[in-house]
């Protein structure tokens, strides 16, 4: 074949290029997503194969399920939810009206709901309200009788408002910014005093954003696991945790059945999520935006008094909620009964290594199949993040169906994921008569990657968007096809986002907890997130200094995120 024959070729591959990663991409999907959940599905309404409401309705007319599991789900979300907007909208409100040293440090903590473990929450939770906890030893020191909080919906609801006030905090913070202040004094020439401009003016520009951290909130909190199965039990199951005890006493027709309701109003909330998204995608932050002001006020009036106090007594409510449960967990991997400093927990995980047997869990093949599995979620997360955000970024009829598509690993749980992955690739299935199986560690890394692709998606569409569209047309202009204007223009341009969502999937992959308990076969192939479970079943002590350990690996995608993810606040 001659040179031109070869350009020729590469010139045409090069051209459809893009068309055969999308369609790769939808393949990848299609195989690690949508037909395990449809395996799922088939499970709730297939029996002896034909197709059957009988499991479902079985479920939703069934007392037990109803009040005990779905309405306790959405109950515990709710009050959750709550919470988390009663501590994540003063925040915002700090962040955005007041100006004080540290103030951008913790605004970008508010993206720890994103790289933080659940499991590490649960068991720093489990360090402070436990009956040896942090709080007990506290009220023990001044003569006060200990209280027991574990395995309480008060325990539930505190944990989920760690985790989801600063979501809300960040998505109310990034509206609250973007208010333009010319349009609060034009209310305030006209006569309106500063409580009627904030209702008038500023509020019904806060309402969406606020609506948004609230429905997420939701979803998230609906479909918590670890943090459920940590502080509350089998005794306080939620849907999820209910579906994993079915799906470990292999009653997969009900385990099914409770997914497909929980999933079912997931994906509805996150549809409206998605629209809403969609109609401020291309919303830019004003031009003038409100002043802020200074913490301690120059004129100490009454009114400047009652403010700073209030601002004093929330600090005080956060530090206790956000400091004290990861403070404890590390106290707690360095003392013993009585109080005092001992590394004796990091010596029973040395130990445990060194003359563990097979079956029982160790620290070092965790941490190393935790870090294979973020390898292995990288390479297939963030190609795939990236296509979709191409694909959902440009103009062609039905793009919103793409988008929703792309998405719907978002508003699908760990397990639904973990049980379709364990039933219809753990398990086999026949292709024209070969029986073809996933092996566990592949099995994980396609959850791990299938959950943290949307990140990377949600990372770098909105650099996509707010791209100038004449860039690509001179390219093409210039000879360029679309693949090579992708490759040499769009990409470095949006490349801090591309890093940023290869660091979301790196913390993801690390912290799952969801689909990796369904999938792991036996000790050798728990990460680190299963192994605190597993010590925090047994003892304490351990399960908080693999928590520890955990917690150091995932400060360093932190790091990366807060260094490159920007004003990643949106979501």
């Amino acid at each position: 074949m001659s040179s031109a024959s070869v350009r020729r070729a590469a010139r045409a591959l090069e051209q459809r290029l893009l068309t055969l990663v999308a369609a790769l991409t939808a393949v990848v999907l299609l195989v690690l997503f949508y037909y395990p959940v449809a395996t799922v599905f088939a499970d709730a309404v297939l029996a002896d194969g034909r197709v059957t409401i009988e499991p479902i309705a079985a479920v939703l007319t069934s007392e037990f399920y109803l009040v005990d599991i779905i309405w306790f789900t959405a109950k515990q979300a709710f009050y959750s939810t709550l919470a988390s907007l009663a501590l994540g909208l003063p925040a915002a409100w700090l962040f955005s009206r007041f100006e004080f040293r540290g103030r951008e440090t913790l605004r970008s903590l508010t993206i720890l709901p994103f790289v933080m473990p659940s499991i590490m929450v649960a068991i720093g939770f489990v360090a402070t309200f436990g009956r040896n906890g942090t709080l007990n030893r506290a009220l023990s020191a001044v003569g006060l009788p200990p209280v027991e909080l574990l395995f309480t919906l008060e325990a539930i609801i505190v944990a989920h408002a760690f985790y989801n006030a600063p979501l809300v905090a960040r998505v109310v913070t990034a509206a609250w910014e973007s208010v333009d202040a010319r349009t609060v004094e034009t209310a305030r020439s006209l006569g309106a005093n500063p409580r009627r401009a904030f209702r008038d003016v500023v509020l019904p520009q806060l309402l969406p954003s606020i609506g948004v951290g609230a429905t997420l909130t939701f979803i998230f909190t609906f479909a918590s696991f670890p943090i459920v199965l940590a502080l509350g039990g089998f005794q306080l199951a939620t849907i999820e945790v209910f579906v994993y005890s079915r799906v470990r006493d292999l009653a997969y027709a009900e385990a099914a059945s409770l997914a497909v309701v929980e999933t079912a109003v997931s994906i509805t909330l996150t549809a409206v999520y998605l629209r809403y998204e969609a109609s401020q995608r291309s919303a830019g932050g004003a031009a003038n935006p409100l002043p802020r002001q200074s913490v301690l006020p120059d004129d100490w009036t009454p009114k400047s008094t009652l403010r700073t106090v209030g601002i004093a007594g929330y600090t005080l409510v956060v530090g206790l909620v956000f400091v004290v449960p990861i403070a404890s967990m590390v106290l707690a991997s360095v003392t013993g009964g009585d109080g005092g400093f001992t590394l004796a927990n990091y010596a029973f995980l040395a130990e445990r290594q060194a003359t563990g047997a097979s079956f029982q869990v160790k620290p070092l093949p965790a941490i190393l199949n935790s870090l294979a599995f973020a390898a292995g979620t990288l390479v297939v997360a963030v190609p795939m993040g990236v296509t979709m955000a191409v694909l959902t970024t440009r103009r062609y009829r039905g793009r919103g169906l793409i988008d929703v598509l792309s998405m719907a690993p978002f508003a699908v749980s760990g397990i639904v994921v973990g049980l379709g992955l364990l039933r219809g690739l753990v398990f086999g299935v026949d292709v024209l008569g070969t029986r073809i199986r996933v092996t566990g560690a592949l099995a994980i890394v396609a959850a791990h990657a299938v959950g943290a692709y949307p990140f990377v998606t949600r990372n770098v569409a909105p650099l996509f968007a707010r791209l100038d569209g004449r860039l690509v047309e001179s390219a093409r202009s210039l000879g360029a096809t679309r693949t090579r204007a992708l490759v040499d223009i769009e990409l470095p341009l949006v490349w801090t986002g591309v890093v940023a969502g290869a660091a979301f999937a790196v913390a993801i992959s690390i912290g799952e907890f969801d689909s990796t308990i369904i999938l792991a076969e036996g000790a050798g192939s728990y990460t680190m997130p299963v192994a605190v479970e597993r010590f925090l079943g047994r003892r304490l002590g351990p399960a908080t200094a693999m928590g520890c350990l955990l917690l150091l690996v995932t400060s360093a995608s932190f790091l990366v995120v807060d260094r490159f993810g920007g004003r990643w606040g949106e979501l």
